[in-house]
């Protein structure tokens, strides 16, 4: 009984190192884990790009793969770790990041049992969401939290900001339509609005282009304006983020 007892607490001690080590930043075993899970994440990513160039895959196709089975099984065992040391496993498994862990080595998987299911291989970059992880790391938690209230607050005005540049975009998109017509390249409205946004963002494709006097005033009116749209959400996020620090150093 006795006996049973110490493997038993033997068990939890170490599933509860485990979960400190995997879930937690407490401790330098903790940040190495976290430290090493990103150099993986990245590297595993980077073989992933580098095997969809043919020419790389070409020639270094046996190297690309035995990288990819080497990172598919340390994911493997970093997953399994994770469920058997998490408090609540079911809750871990069907969370957020459980499925995103599971999706990132499975296609490996699939594709060595089922080679027409090769085609779901580069779900594989679905384990660059995991470096979002490094918020864990002690130095990056007080920074990402900031950023985080700042975009929450700052919702409602690039909201609103967001509504004005569609609605900036419909008219003027509409008003391009009426002037410039089918017979200069704005054939509906929809390609109009289109237009409107390409050209409000700065992108300028060029692929329409106003003929008229007045629609070339107007373009000029939209490239300007599309000049100071882009400044007005860095500025709102900015000013919260200033007033989230200095609430901050407050307290």
């Amino acid at each position: 009984m006795s006996l049973n007892c110490n493997n038993l607490a033997r068990k939890k001690n170490i599933r509860n190192k485990l979960n400190n080590i995997i879930f937690t930043t407490n401790g330098r075993s903790a940040y190495l884990f976290d430290v090493w899970l990103l150099i993986f994440i990245l590297l595993s990513c980077f073989a992933v790009i580098l095997e969809s160039v043919p020419s790389i895959a070409a020639k270094y196709g046996t190297l690309l793969f035995l990288i990819e089975w080497f990172f598919t099984l340390a994911f493997t065992i970093e997953y399994f770790l994770r469920i058997y040391s998490a408090k609540k496993r079911l809750k871990y498994i069907f969370s957020s990041w459980g499925l995103i862990d599971f999706l990132a080595i499975m296609p490996t998987y699939l594709s060595t049992l089922y080679p027409p299911l090769a085609v779901l291989i580069d779900i594989r970059i679905l384990r660059l969401i995991r470096v979002f992880r490094v918020f864990k790391l002690k130095k990056y938690v007080t920074g990402g939290n900031m950023m985080m209230i700042a975009l929450a607050k700052s919702r409602p005005k690039i909201l609103s900001f967001l509504l004005f540049v569609v609605l900036v975009s419909v008219v003027l998109g509409s008003l391009m339509y009426v002037i410039e017509g089918q017979k200069n390249g704005f054939d509906t409205l929809p390609d109009s609005i289109y237009w409107a946004i390409v050209t409000l963002t700065t992108v300028g494709y060029g692929d329409v282009t106003p003929v008229t006097i007045l629609g070339k005033i107007i373009a000029s009116f939209i490239m300007i304006l599309g000049y100071g749209i882009i400044a007005v959400p860095t500025g709102i996020v900015s000013a919260e983020i200033t007033k989230e620090g200095a609430s901050k150093s407050e307290d």
